[in-house]
């Protein structure tokens, strides 16, 4: 395909958090809280990604944290995805609820075991 570019999918999170990305296939950019906007802002600037998912814990607005960089921008789309810590907080969510969520919603019927 002569004259377009294959636009890449990478995860931003934690250093915590990028492993399990990694085993999964996903490209990781990992970062800290103090560094995380920037680095979302080089990503955007780089252009080579055409979807980044943003964990909120580190970016809890990645659409407006990054406006001024997005301007007249359409790529890359930016998706906000919930950190583990939040995920998981045993005080506000069932984690094998949660999980279970999770399969039913990407393959359409639970699984037990």
């Amino acid at each position: 395909m002569t004259g377009t570019q294959t636009q890449r999918v990478a995860v931003l999170t934690d250093a915590e958090t990028a492993t399990g990305y990694r085993l999964a296939g996903a490209e990781v950019i990992e970062t800290t809280p103090g560094e995380a906007v920037s680095a979302l802002e080089r990503l955007i600037v780089e252009g080579r990604y055409g979807l980044v998912a943003v964990d909120t814990g580190l970016v809890p607005d990645p659409a407006t944290a990054t406006a001024r960089v997005m301007r007249g921008r359409d790529l890359p789309i930016l998706l906000p995805i919930p950190s583990l810590r939040d995920a998981f907080a045993t005080d506000t969510v069932d984690a094998k609820a949660y999980m279970g969520k999770l399969v039913r919603d990407t393959i359409g019927f639970d699984i037990k075991l």
